[in-house]
């Protein structure tokens, strides 16, 4: 009878302890910032007006974003004559209450030290995620940046209307 008690109590520790490893795996309980990752913009989602400014080089053909969760970026931008201008930096992003519109301030170290400021969304209802990116200079410039209640194209109180707006596609 105690081998057979022994038994039932030893199966019933097995049982349990069988059990007890279905333990619920904790969550980050922060939230990445939906900017986080590799972005490509090319052909006709390079701003116009990026295309303007590079014009002596034929313009711009292809930008590669890449926003680090350490809030640290670096921006590949291959000229259509095949130069390569490398920027790298830090930002600061805060959700605006306007919609998915995000707001951006960049401080760029490399290659020369300059701040831009400007908005951001992301559409995260299709895949590859797509974002709207319009940000400008302001260290050293008149220019105002774009504000999330302005909307899309209101750099310079509107004065570039779209043709500074860049699009880019998650990789």
């Amino acid at each position: 009878m105690k081998k057979l008690l022994s038994l039932l109590l030893m199966l019933t520790f097995v049982f349990f302890s069988a059990c007890s490893d279905e333990e619920e795996t904790p969550t980050n309980s922060t939230p990445t910032d939906p900017i986080v990752g590799t972005w490509i913009s090319t052909g006709n989602n390079v701003a116009p007006l990026l295309n303007t400014i590079f014009a002596s080089v034929g313009g711009v053909d292809t930008i590669y974003a890449i926003f680090n969760s350490n809030k640290s970026y670096t921006v590949k931008q291959v000229n259509k004559n095949r130069g390569i201008l490398n920027y790298a930096g830090t930002y600061t992003a805060t959700k605006s209450s306007v919609g998915n519109i995000y707001t951006i301030k960049l401080e760029q170290s490399s290659p020369s030290v300059i701040t831009s400021e400007g908005i951001y969304e992301i559409n995260t209802g299709v895949t590859p995620n797509t974002m709207k990116y319009e940000v400008v200079q302001t260290s050293g410039t008149q220019f105002a940046p774009p504000t999330p209640a302005a909307g899309f194209g209101s750099t310079a109180g509107g004065t570039f209307g779209t043709t500074n707006i860049q699009n880019y596609v998650k990789k």
